[in-house]
């Protein structure tokens, strides 16, 4: 009997030895730790206390202030795959010369992908300026690697360098200014309502003449008691 109990003991020993060993093991692998950052990332939503959104001016504003020497400094990141020379060879990417305004996909002896193939039409000012924000963006699939320029004017700036090679495109129109909003005042309106509120106090302070003021001298006799009657 004793060497039964000894025996149930060694095993409720065994078995807690192994519950431990488990719980020790499964601890490494799953670590409970509290994540940096509660929940997931949705596409689209802004997250409460964020800044509010950057609002990037369009490509026809930036153009009107974009500057070619500084564009030819920024297009030197592309220098790796890229020439903007006329006659220039094509390197891992196509010459760039005339650019601007040429069909895309379209360079002699250039194997383009069959994703920038499929974008139909010719480069202007705003394609080019959504191609250097994120070639892969613009056409899922293409073969250049290069993540894009996130600064809105350096794209402005190497699509000025870009165009002073070989294309000489007109800058686009500079876009209308927004309408004012209804019912707001514009600044011209402001400047005759003042006018008119000056006006209509001057008027104001300018004592009333009765009749029999009048008959008796004009406003020289507006004081006194009888302009008070009149007011």
């Amino acid at each position: 009997m004793h060497d039964s109990n000894n025996t149930i003991a060694g095993w409720v020993l065994f078995a807690g030895i192994v519950a431990l060993g488990t719980s020790i093991v499964s601890g490494e692998i799953f670590n409970g730790e509290r994540p940096e950052k509660m929940g997931y990332p949705i596409a689209g939503v802004v997250e409460e206390g964020a800044g509010p959104a950057v609002v990037v001016a369009s490509i026809e504003a930036r153009m009107q202030t974009a500057d070619a020497t500084k564009g030819e400094a920024v297009f030197k990141k592309c220098g790796a795959c890229h020439n903007a020379d006329n006659g220039g060879a094509n390197q891992l990417g196509p010459n760039l010369w005339g650019v601007l305004g040429h069909p895309r996909a379209a360079h002699p002896s250039f194997a383009y992908s069959d994703a920038l193939k499929g974008k139909p039409g010719t480069w202007d000012f705003k394609s080019l300026d959504e191609w250097l924000t994120s070639p892969k963006a613009y056409a899922p699939g293409t073969k250049m690697t290069f993540a894009g320029l996130g600064d809105p004017m350096d794209r402005a700036n190497v699509i000025a360098f870009l165009n002073s090679h070989g294309s000489n495109l007109p800058m686009p129109a500079a876009p209308a200014a927004a309408p004012a909003a209804a019912g707001a005042a514009t600044p011209a309106d402001k400047a005759k309502g003042e006018a008119n509120g000056a006006g209509a106090q001057k008027a104001a302070n300018v004592p009333i003449v009765t009749p029999e003021q009048a008959a008796k001298g004009g406003q020289k006799n507006t004081g006194g008691d009888a302009a008070k009657v009149s007011q």
